[in-house]
């Protein structure tokens, strides 16, 4: 692993000189009461499903009804994610106790290779879980689930297949999503786990064909690539998600931000690092970036400034944007703590953060799924959740002086 740059000592040395009235100690505050929030929600969350043994959380109806998937939805690691963190930020037997629960209720995905999406499925709950406990039946179950997600690559493409062919995605013949990224630290948590490096150069291979492929020359990211199954050549450049093809969906420039910040840390390849800044940057000087720091849907969406936030892009890019500024130069690691840390206190003030025992239970309101299709739409989603809670763990991290990966 990465051991992170004297940015890491001079952002300390940067906090730890302020006053008590300062930033740096109120912002202590606001993680701790969010988090604190968080886990009583979550807890709630939790016994409210204590019945229902096959299902997890994934947003609400309009009428602010739970709405829960089985596990083959990609969403349902997050919520068991969100219990590992909030047990790692202070543990307790209920809360290990729940995330054992909901961590099993994915268990059966690990065998999953209809889908690219196992990453999310889980890493996001059996690798947290192994990563604080050590228990060597969740390490199988991250091995098998690597085994899995490696049968969906294509070595004349050079990509992990994201979609399997449908009557809805029948317009492209390979298509590969930039959210894709997300799921490639499964696999290099694997290759270094088990010394196997298949997995890593697969990871590395989709990375590096998606970085060819997925930019336009100012770092921002199509949403779908779709390759000829024949040549591998670019066939199609699309969004599915976004509001044209043209346009750069936050999300997705969150998900690429965040992905090649992770590869950088797992590889130690500069050119990842690069890109991450790149993208960083787009974002951050976008003139559609708005002053509280939690992006439009789309940075390109027509009705700007009335479009609707999407708190899950301003949580992911939240907790990318801490790990980059480790990395990097004091002066733009500077930067980008400090856009994070805007982030954290919008997230976490009365617009965005959820009151207690409302919101279906979950922690944040005001996300966006699928725009297009109108689904999900202004709506609490489990995976800003889950990038939410880490990103004020990593933050904390920051400010306390620790580690922020000990893998």
């Amino acid at each position: 692993m990465l051991k992170a740059t004297s940015i890491f000592v001079i952002l300390i040395l940067f906090f730890s000189c302020k006053t008590p009235e300062s930033n740096s100690q109120s912002l202590i505050s606001v993680i701790d009461q969010s988090l604190e929030f968080a886990t009583q929600q979550s807890l709630r969350m939790a016994e409210s499903l204590k019945n229902q043994p096959d299902k997890l959380p994934q947003t609400i109806d309009k009428n602010g009804k739970l709405v829960t998937c089985n596990s083959d939805w990609w969403v349902s690691g997050f919520f068991p994610g969100v219990l590992w963190y909030l047990y790692e930020n202070s543990p307790s037997d209920s809360l290990k106790l729940w995330a054992e629960n909901f961590t099993l209720r994915v268990e059966d995905q690990q065998y999953t290779t209809d889908n690219h999406d196992v990453g999310f499925m889980i890493f996001c709950s059996f690798g947290n879980g192994y990563r604080l406990t050590g228990n060597p039946e969740y390490k199988e179950v991250i091995h098998n689930a690597s085994k899995s997600l490696i049968t969906r690559f294509n070595p004349t493409i050079g990509c992990i297949r994201s979609w399997d062919y449908s009557s809805w995605s029948a317009q492209w013949q390979y298509p590969v999503i930039i959210d894709n990224m997300m799921n490639l630290e499964l696999l290099e948590w694997s290759a270094k786990t088990f010394n196997d490096t298949t997995f890593s150069h697969v990871a590395r291979t989709h990375a590096n064909t998606t970085l060819k492929n997925h930019f336009r020359d100012d770092y921002s990211s199509f949403h779908v690539i779709s390759y000829d199954t024949i040549t591998g050549a670019v066939e199609k450049k699309n969004t599915s998600q976004g509001y044209a093809d043209d346009s750069a969906w936050a999300r997705g420039q969150a998900w690429g931000l965040y992905g090649y910040t992770m590869m950088y840390r797992k590889t130690g390849n500069k050119t990842y690092l690069d890109q991450a800044k790149h993208i960083a940057d787009f974002m951050i000087n976008h003139p559609n970036f708005p002053e509280d720091k939690i992006p439009y849907w789309d940075f390109n969406a027509p009705d700007i400034p009335n479009a609707l936030r999407d708190a899950s892009a301003g949580a992911i890019m939240c907790s990318a944007l801490i790990e980059l500024s480790t990395y990097i130069s004091s002066e733009k690691g500077e930067q980008y703590l400090q856009i994070a840390e805007k982030q954290i206190r919008t997230l976490s003030s009365d617009e965005y953060l959820a009151t207690p025992g409302t919101n279906g239970n979950f922690i944040l309101k005001h996300s966006v799924g699928h725009m297009p299709n109108k689904s999900e739409v202004n709506v609490p989603l489990s995976y800003a959740d889950y990038y939410f809670t880490e990103a004020l763990l990593r933050m904390k991290k920051v400010l306390q002086g620790q580690q922020l990966f000990n893998d």
